[in-house]
Protein backbone atom coordinates (compact mmCIF):
# COMPACT_ATOMS: atom_id res chain seq x y z
CA UNK A 1 0.00 0.00 0.00
CA UNK A 2 1.32 3.26 -0.91
CA UNK A 3 2.32 6.38 1.49
CA UNK A 4 0.11 9.18 0.60
CA UNK A 5 0.31 12.59 0.37
CA UNK A 6 -0.35 13.95 4.36
CA UNK A 7 -3.12 16.61 4.72
CA UNK A 8 -1.92 20.25 5.76
CA UNK A 9 -2.95 19.24 9.31
CA UNK A 10 0.17 16.67 10.04
CA UNK A 11 2.77 19.23 9.33
CA UNK A 12 3.99 22.89 10.17
CA UNK A 13 2.56 25.38 7.61
CA UNK A 14 6.08 26.38 6.45
CA UNK A 15 6.81 22.64 5.05
CA UNK A 16 3.89 23.33 2.60
CA UNK A 17 6.32 25.05 0.36
CA UNK A 18 8.36 21.42 0.31
CA UNK A 19 5.62 19.08 0.09
CA UNK A 20 3.66 21.37 -2.73
CA UNK A 21 6.76 20.56 -5.27
CA UNK A 22 6.67 16.84 -5.10
CA UNK A 23 4.23 15.64 -7.88
CA UNK A 24 3.99 11.58 -6.61
CA UNK A 25 1.08 11.00 -4.56
CA UNK A 26 2.54 7.65 -3.71
CA UNK A 27 6.01 8.37 -1.28
CA UNK A 28 8.39 5.53 -2.05
CA UNK A 29 7.86 6.67 -5.93
CA UNK A 30 8.93 10.40 -5.07
CA UNK A 31 11.87 9.08 -3.42
CA UNK A 32 13.26 7.12 -6.18
CA UNK A 33 12.43 9.73 -9.06
CA UNK A 34 14.18 12.42 -7.30
CA UNK A 35 17.12 10.71 -6.65
CA UNK A 36 17.34 9.67 -9.84
CA UNK A 37 17.08 13.97 -10.81
CA UNK A 38 19.92 14.24 -8.17
CA UNK A 39 21.96 11.52 -9.53
CA UNK A 40 21.84 13.17 -13.10
CA UNK A 41 22.03 16.68 -12.50
CA UNK A 42 25.42 16.44 -10.15
CA UNK A 43 27.14 13.57 -12.78
CA UNK A 44 30.06 14.99 -14.27
CA UNK A 45 29.88 18.05 -12.67
CA UNK A 46 33.40 19.87 -12.73
CA UNK A 47 35.40 20.67 -10.10
CA UNK A 48 35.42 24.11 -10.59
CA UNK A 49 31.75 24.61 -10.95
CA UNK A 50 31.55 22.31 -7.30
CA UNK A 51 33.36 24.52 -5.26
CA UNK A 52 31.17 27.53 -7.02
CA UNK A 53 28.98 29.92 -4.99
CA UNK A 54 26.76 32.43 -6.38
CA UNK A 55 27.61 34.88 -3.90
CA UNK A 56 29.09 35.85 -0.94
CA UNK A 57 28.46 34.72 2.30
CA UNK A 58 26.63 31.37 0.41
CA UNK A 59 27.29 27.90 0.01
CA UNK A 60 29.42 25.94 -2.29
CA UNK A 61 27.83 23.50 -4.58
CA UNK A 62 29.51 20.98 -2.38
CA UNK A 63 28.24 22.33 0.56
CA UNK A 64 24.30 22.59 -0.93
CA UNK A 65 24.99 18.95 -1.64
CA UNK A 66 26.44 17.67 1.28
CA UNK A 67 23.19 19.55 2.94
CA UNK A 68 20.72 17.94 1.14
CA UNK A 69 22.37 14.47 2.65
CA UNK A 70 22.48 16.12 6.04
CA UNK A 71 18.76 16.94 6.10
CA UNK A 72 17.71 13.48 5.00
CA UNK A 73 19.42 12.09 7.31
CA UNK A 74 17.79 14.21 10.10
CA UNK A 75 14.24 14.14 8.65
CA UNK A 76 14.88 10.25 8.23
CA UNK A 77 15.74 9.60 12.21
CA UNK A 78 12.95 11.85 13.19
CA UNK A 79 10.40 9.14 11.19
CA UNK A 80 12.06 6.39 12.50
CA UNK A 81 11.59 7.81 16.38
CA UNK A 82 8.10 8.60 15.13
CA UNK A 83 7.36 5.18 13.46
CA UNK A 84 8.30 3.70 16.18
CA UNK A 85 6.22 5.45 18.88
CA UNK A 86 8.86 7.59 20.74
CA UNK A 87 7.21 10.26 22.42
CA UNK A 88 10.19 12.22 23.11
CA UNK A 89 10.32 15.87 21.83
CA UNK A 90 13.17 15.87 19.56
CA UNK A 91 15.61 19.07 18.84
CA UNK A 92 15.91 21.07 15.41
CA UNK A 93 19.11 21.20 14.05
CA UNK A 94 20.98 24.23 12.93
CA UNK A 95 21.84 23.70 9.37
CA UNK A 96 24.35 26.49 8.82
CA UNK A 97 26.62 25.50 11.69
CA UNK A 98 26.73 22.09 10.17
CA UNK A 99 27.73 22.86 7.10
CA UNK A 100 30.97 24.54 7.91
CA UNK A 101 31.77 21.07 9.68
CA UNK A 102 31.50 18.99 6.68
CA UNK A 103 34.72 19.80 4.96
CA UNK A 104 33.01 20.08 2.10
CA UNK A 105 35.82 21.46 -0.23
CA UNK A 106 37.93 18.07 0.60
CA UNK A 107 35.58 15.72 -0.75
CA UNK A 108 35.21 14.36 -3.96
CA UNK A 109 32.20 14.31 -6.30
CA UNK A 110 31.83 10.22 -6.12
CA UNK A 111 32.35 10.68 -2.53
CA UNK A 112 28.76 12.84 -2.14
CA UNK A 113 26.90 10.84 -4.49
CA UNK A 114 27.80 7.33 -2.91
CA UNK A 115 27.01 8.55 0.35
CA UNK A 116 23.52 10.63 -0.92
CA UNK A 117 22.48 7.31 -2.50
CA UNK A 118 23.57 5.37 0.61
CA UNK A 119 21.37 7.14 2.56
CA UNK A 120 18.46 7.95 0.06
CA UNK A 121 18.47 3.91 -0.09
CA UNK A 122 18.24 3.11 3.36
CA UNK A 123 15.50 6.25 3.69
CA UNK A 124 13.47 4.17 0.81
CA UNK A 125 13.64 1.04 3.23
CA UNK A 126 12.34 2.58 5.97
CA UNK A 127 9.85 4.02 4.27
CA UNK A 128 8.90 0.89 2.03
CA UNK A 129 8.94 -1.27 5.37
CA UNK A 130 6.04 1.09 7.39
CA UNK A 131 2.42 -0.23 7.70
CA UNK A 132 0.04 2.92 7.16
CA UNK A 133 -0.58 3.34 10.76
CA UNK A 134 3.34 3.53 11.46
CA UNK A 135 2.86 6.36 8.41
CA UNK A 136 0.16 8.52 10.16
CA UNK A 137 2.04 8.69 13.51
CA UNK A 138 2.80 11.96 14.46
CA UNK A 139 5.51 13.25 17.38
CA UNK A 140 7.23 16.74 18.00
CA UNK A 141 10.49 18.05 16.52
CA UNK A 142 11.67 21.54 16.72
CA UNK A 143 8.42 22.61 18.80
CA UNK A 144 6.30 21.30 16.36
CA UNK A 145 3.89 17.81 15.15
CA UNK A 146 4.46 16.22 12.67
CA UNK A 147 3.55 12.98 10.83
CA UNK A 148 5.95 10.23 9.83
CA UNK A 149 4.56 10.85 6.12
CA UNK A 150 5.02 13.85 6.11
CA UNK A 151 8.41 14.10 6.79
CA UNK A 152 8.84 11.53 3.50
CA UNK A 153 7.51 14.56 1.61
CA UNK A 154 9.43 16.97 3.03
CA UNK A 155 12.53 14.79 2.10
CA UNK A 156 11.40 14.84 -1.14
CA UNK A 157 10.44 18.71 -1.31
CA UNK A 158 13.41 19.87 0.87
CA UNK A 159 15.94 17.89 -2.45
CA UNK A 160 13.60 19.41 -5.18
CA UNK A 161 13.62 22.92 -3.56
CA UNK A 162 17.36 22.75 -3.70
CA UNK A 163 17.93 20.90 -7.24
CA UNK A 164 16.07 24.05 -8.72
CA UNK A 165 18.38 26.52 -6.94
CA UNK A 166 21.30 24.63 -8.22
CA UNK A 167 19.56 24.82 -11.64
CA UNK A 168 19.43 28.61 -11.66
CA UNK A 169 22.39 29.42 -9.54
CA UNK A 170 25.20 27.04 -10.13
CA UNK A 171 24.90 25.59 -12.87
Amino acid sequence: MPITRPSSSEYAPYYQTYIQLVNEDDLLLALKRIAKIWNDLVNGISEEKLNFSYAEGKWSLKEVLIHITDAERVFAYRALRFARNDKTELSGFDENSWVPESNAAERSLESLIKEHNNVRGASISLFENLGEEESLRCGLANGKEVSVRALGYIICGHELHHLRIIQERYL
